[in-house]
């Protein structure tokens, strides 16, 4: 959660613990859902496909397209990726992260991709 502060101006403890708090309360319960992820380069539409998440907590989800996996460890405001195809890591990358409403949105900055990840039904 990125805040429009003049450098130099700290927010004082109370206020700050309550927005990582409130961006915390803002993901969806924990449980297993049906998904959309999209995916989006610099210069290209998004790219929409079907997905399965699994919310652990706060902290931990799990996005599974096919045999490729997202690991994604929430942290306050930044959240870090590790892409699998199967066993294998393919990748890793930390970003911003911001939940509006069901839907989590984060970029790969050194690559200029965009992910979207918009839950649907949870799922028994």
């Amino acid at each position: 959660m990125k805040l429009p502060l003049a450098p130099g101006v700290r927010l004082p403890t109370p206020i700050l613990a309550l927005l990582v708090a409130a961006a915390a309360q803002a993901a969806p319960p924990a449980g297993r859902y049906d998904a959309r992820l999209c995916v989006a380069t610099r210069a290209g539409a998004p790219e929409c496909g079907p997905a399965h998440v699994e919310l652990r907590n706060a902290r931990q989800a799990q996005v599974r397209v096919s045999d490729v996996s997202y690991s994604l460890t929430l942290h306050s405001s930044q959240v870090e990726v590790v892409l699998k195809h199967g066993a294998m890591r393919i990748d890793g990358f930390t970003a911003v992260y911001e939940w509006q409403g069901s839907a989590l949105h984060f970029v790969d900055a050194d690559k200029g991709v965009r992910y979207e990840v918009r839950l649907g039904d949870r799922r028994p």
